[in-house]
This record gives C-alpha cells, structure tokens and sequence, in this order.
C-alpha cells in the first residue's frame, strides 16, 4: 500500500508550525513546505523526537509558479500519496492599495489564492482515493471588505468562498473540506504585514496551537468552516446588522488607526 502523507504549507512559523504539530501527534506523516529550510529541518527532528513518522521537507517557495511542481516532483520521489492537503501559507500587507509596491501585492494573490488553488486541486486523485480532506487556512478577514488590506482581505475571501464551494462538490466522494476563518493570532505574520497588534489582537486573539487544535477537530468533523473562539465566531452575524456602506467605513477607519 502506497504510504500516505499530510502535506503542510507555511509549515515553518505560527499555526502552521501548530498544524504540523497537531497532525503529527494524530498519527500523520507530515510533508512540509515553507522557504525556510533551516526552521523545516528542526520541526522535522521535533516531530521525530515526539515519536512522530519522519517528516518530509521541501523547501519552496509558493510564490514561484512552479511552486506545485516541485511540491508534486518531491512527494513523488518520496512515493508517497496525499491524503490530506493544509494550505496554511498566506500573507498580507499593510496600507492602501494604491501606495503599495505592486508586485509584493501580486504576490499575496500568487500565495493566497494561485498556490492554495493548485495544491487544493493538483492531489485530488489521492484525496477521493484515500477519503481525505483539504484544509484551507483564511480568517475572520474573508467576511469583510479590507480597506487597508484590500489584497489581503480579497484574498481570503477567495480562500472562503472556494472552500465552501467544494465542501459541496466533494462531498459525494467523501472528502473533508474545511476553511479555517481565525482572527488575529500571534505570530510573525503582524510584522510581516507591517503593523503591530492593537486592541482587536487583544480582545480577539487565540492562540495559534488552539487554532490549530480547532481546525484539526473542525476537519474531522467535515465542517464547512471554523471560526476559532466566541468572539470571532460572532463576526459573522454582526456584520448581517449593519449595512456595507458601514462596515467599509467602520474598517477604514479602524485600519487608519492602525497607522497613527
């Protein structure tokens, strides 16, 4: 029998360091992806020394678009199949649209939405074959408009509506499909973004291993979407009280404040 793996992105920092974590004390073998070859290789000997299965590491960058290939050409070498598939990489940038660097905002599509895209469907031969899932990380951002973020929040509203999308279509072949929608989680993705955690961050926040542990449970269970802790999961039914108009104006502002 063909040895199944979960393949991991953005696997080196934050809740995808948590969601190798989790998968591993389950009892998956893990593949990881991220750039930072250094951090893979000591996640891989944690894992190991837990008395997890070996990990396998692929350093890659998922803003390259060969980025599945090498993915695809790694676990192939490996012979191993894809169970279970976690996109986790993602990042944003602070600011307005317009003033940022074009290419970097490119660059939040390529990782956020091209590279979730492909893995997301690039294995889902071996997931129908071994009745797998995919976990597609978003946020709490996905519901909303993002001036501020506009990239960013358009990217994760892409990660929800096709998540959903096929939780429906791949039902009737047994595949799980969670999107995983957090709020502000600590980790190195602020200060990727350009901006320090504020009130939000404070009174939203769950920590990445209880994200992690959510999404995991919230897969299993085939749910449609995770919203990690009471406050987040009352986002959505707030913003059905205000009109658009609002919400754009209450996130602008709240974005700009940010700034000061």
């Amino acid at each position: 029998m063909t040895e199944r793996v979960t393949l991991i992105t953005g696997a080196s920092a934050g809740i995808g360091t948590e969601l190798a974590r989790v998968f591993a004390s389950n009892g998956h073998r893990v593949a990881l992806v991220a750039r930072r070859a250094d951090r893979l290789a000591t996640l891989a000997s944690e894992i190991t020394a837990s008395g997890g299965a070996a990990p396998i590491a692929i350093s890659c960058d998922l803003e390259q678009p060969d980025a599945g290939d090498k993915i695809a050409a790694a676990l192939a070498a490996e012979e191993v199949e894809v169970e279970y598939v976690v996109n986790n990489a993602g990042y944003g940038l602070f600011g307005k649209a317009i003033e940022m660097d074009r290419p970097e905002q490119l660059g939040i599509i390529a990782v956020n939405i091209r590279a979730m895209t492909d893995l997301s469907l690039r294995f889902s031969d071996h997931l129908i074959r071994h009745r797998g899932g995919i976990l597609n990380v978003g946020s709490i951002a996905g519901f909303l408009p993002g001036p501020g973020m506009a990239v960013y929040y358009a990217s994760k509203a892409y990660v929800l509506s096709f998540s959903e999308a096929l939780h429906q279509e791949l039902a009737p072949r047994g595949v799980r499909v969670t999107a995983l929608c957090p709020g502000p989680v600590p980790t190195e993705f602020q200060a990727r973004a350009g901006f320090e955690p504020g009130f939000d961050s404070a009174i939203l926040n769950v920590s990445a291993s209880d994200v992690a542990q959510a999404g995991y449970r919230g897969l299993m269970a085939n749910k449609r979407a995770v919203l990690p802790g009471l406050g987040i999961k009352m986002v959505p039914f707030l913003l059905r009280l205000f009109p658009r108009a609002f919400i754009l104006a209450a996130v602008g502002g709240f974005q700009l404040r940010k700034r000061q």
